[in-house]
């Protein structure tokens, strides 16, 4: 019998088995947890090298809740000890896990309640602070910064595991009041050339508009599996992305992440909403990237009908791309999306596809690439996918400018059928 082949983790593949659509390519750290555990923390490693990995483990696993200060934590073990003092006007709850691990303490003395919970050292810490865009149940937006950028690969995995039947539990109604950080997030120059290589840009320190949408995707991305979440990850339609570049930003440049959803709302098929994504150098915002996504449910949403008129003409044709499975594969390495509707046969059919389509935002940077050198330093650029590009495919583009502005387009060769139109103003 024929041995199979051993695939490298980051070999991109033609097709994908079930194991692997479950397991991905993901860094495993159950050793290293199991040793920590065995240890006590072990002579040797210090308590924030401690902290650092239960950090690591709850970020993966547990629920936004779970990460908040006021979580509904097992207290009964001996580690915990809880105290409540009642002598004063206004009452003070101290939790002490009787160590450097982590503390929580919750002051109630003020006219709002104030939340902190410090990790002592590289794990989460909590702040709760007024929501930044009111919504209708407008109210107050916990701030939970991450030691580290997630595990993408991690974060698929339990996506796709919850969407087995009788594992997925109960989708909250509204959105997770929470905002997830990151700070320090440094470009590697190697990847960088890696990302403008699949995506048609020129080698340069500039980062193109599209590529902080990829160093923060895993931070979207651990919002989007959290339980709180009201639209589940598998099946999600990303139907629109606009992205904001308020100046050019450099490879040497180190960027901090934070993302938040927003907007719910019904939709002909079901539900919307927006995952927002904000880039800062030293305090300034310096990028932001709002993509749209639908969650198509049985029931319709009662949202406005689309206008099914007439179909605008697409702008003249000046290239056409040949579009390979290649692009499902590589894009997915570079990015972090390994989405299977993109890489596998099998991947796409589980989600109605019939074979494998190409990421959204590789066709919005493949647009942004035939453009490059002819756009200003700070725009927005905004697109709409109408329809999936599928693998094998060739496609179609046509860019016309107005003034200082960009109308673009991407359409199939074949049909003319309209799979994404932009703008840039």
């Amino acid at each position: 019998m024929a041995r199979r082949k051993q695939r490298r983790a980051d070999e991109p593949a033609e097709e994908l088995s079930v194991h692997e659509l479950i397991e991905g390519p993901t860094q495993d750290l159950t050793a290293a947890r199991n040793a920590v555990a065995a240890a006590g923390g072990g002579p040797g490693r210090s308590p924030d090298e401690t902290a650092g990995l239960s950090g690591l483990a709850a970020e993966e696993t547990q629920d936004l809740s779970g990460l908040a200060a006021e979580v509904t934590r097992d207290l009964s073990g001996p580690a915990a000890a809880v105290t409540r003092d009642l002598s004063g006007p206004a009452a003070a709850v101290t939790r002490d896990l009787s160590g450097p691990a982590a503390a929580v303490t919750r002051d109630l003395s003020g006219p709002a309640a104030a939340v902190t919970r410090d990790l002592s050292g590289p794990a989460a810490a909590v702040t709760r602070e007024p929501a930044a865009v009111a919504g209708p149940a407008a109210g107050e937006r916990v701030r939970i910064d991450l030691p580290r950028m997630p595990a993408a690969g991690a974060l698929y995995r339990r996506a796709l595991l919850g969407a087995l039947p009788g594992t997925g539990g109960r989708r909250g109604p509204g959105l997770p009041e929470v905002e997830l950080g990151v700070s320090g997030v440094a470009v590697d120059r190697a990847h960088l050339a890696d990302y403008d290589r699949v995506c048609g840009f020129r080698l340069a320190d500039r980062l193109p508009a599209t590529y902080p949408h990829v160093l923060g995707f895993p931070l979207a991305l651990r919002l989007m599996t959290a339980a709180e979440f009201p639209i589940p990850l598998t099946g999600v339609v990303h139907v629109a992305n606009r992205i904001t570049v308020h100046r050019p930003v450099e490879a040497g440049e180190t960027l901090d992440f934070r993302t938040y959803a927003e907007r719910l709302r019904p939709h002909e098929r079901g539900r919307q909403l927006d995952v927002v994504l904000i880039g800062s150098v030293g305090g300034e915002e310096v990028w932001r990237g709002v993509s749209t996504y639908l969650g198509r449910e049985r029931t319709a949403g009662g949202g406005p009908r689309r206008d099914r008129g007439d179909r605008p003409a697409p702008p003249a044709t000046s290239a056409r791309w040949q579009v390979t499975p290649r692009v499902g594969t590589e894009y997915a390495r570079v990015s972090g999306d390994h989405n299977p509707i993109h890489t596998s046969r099998l991947g796409a059919r589980l989600f109605g596809f019939p074979r494998p389509i190409a990421h959204g935002m590789w066709s919005k940077a493949r647009c942004l690439a035939a453009l490059e050198g002819r756009l200003p330093e700070a725009y927005t650029v905004e697109v709409a996918f109408k329809l999936p590009v599928p693998l094998p495919s060739t496609v179609a583009f046509g860019a016309t400018a107005t003034g200082g502005a960009w109308d673009f387009a991407l359409h199939d060769a074949r049909s003319g059928a309209p799979q994404l139109v932009g703008t840039v103003r």
